[in-house]
């Protein structure tokens, strides 16, 4: 005989489980952080207001500064918040994964980003075209240091004669600017190929393409 369901909190009198503390000012946090990143790509840093910001956030002006403080602290968060999402993306790059497998997991997810994320690679030409006044300490130590890991990890298979030689480095650099052109100059790829906007197969055949190069000149099958 099947038991009868348990009763919802709410039926037994006890109240509904709370919400871990500070899960609304995360939420608030996230949906500023957003709207910062279509203002800052679409103004620029100077052109961007934080009223502007707020209004597409849906939040009072007062809050944005409350999470925030200033519109400069605002930015380098939202700098620093691209920063982490992309270098999260080179979790695959392992010693012990398979490096085809690995660059072609690292390609499709800086390719989803461009199609899901377009405003924030923005941000991130912006910067660096202004000479990266917000972030050069972090180029310097942080995205260099992880660069500097993951080339190890590259060296350690061309070493072990588990793909051909290639100055890891430039092949980020490569890498990154074949990925990030579809979020950078959609409008171009977009006008080129004919369309009012680009559609999921075109970042697929992007994907595609882009892997099909890198790994071919890594000498590796795929």
């Amino acid at each position: 005989m099947s038991r009868p369901p348990a009763p919802s909190p709410a039926a037994a009198g006890c109240p509904p489980p709370r919400r871990p503390p500070g899960a609304k000012r995360l939420a608030n946090e996230a949906r500023i952080l957003k709207a910062a990143e279509e203002v800052f790509a679409t103004a620029g840093f100077a052109g961007a207001r934080t009223a502007a910001i707020a209004r597409r956030a849906g939040v009072p002006k007062a809050n944005l500064h409350y999470y925030f403080g200033t519109k400069e602290a605002l930015y380098r968060r939202l700098l620093e918040t691209i920063l982490e999402v992309w270098l999260a993306m080179g979790d695959s790059i392992r010693p012990e994964a398979d490096p085809a497998h690995a660059f072609a997991a690292y390609i499709a997810a800086k390719v989803e980003h461009s199609r899901r994320r377009p405003y924030a690679s923005k941000v991130f030409a912006n910067e660096m075209l202004h000479g990266a006044p917000q972030l050069r300490g972090y180029l310097r130590r942080e995205l260099r240091r992880w660069v500097a890991a993951k080339a190890k990890v590259i060296e350690g298979w061309v070493a072990a004669g588990r793909m051909a030689p290639v100055e890891a480095r430039h092949l980020f650099f490569v890498i990154w600017a074949m990925t990030q052109t579809y979020a950078d100059f959609d409008v171009q790829v977009a006008a080129v190929l004919g369309r009012k906007r680009l559609a999921a197969r075109d970042y697929q055949a992007a994907a595609a393409l882009i892997t099909r190069l890198v790994l071919r000149g890594a000498g590796l099958k795929g």
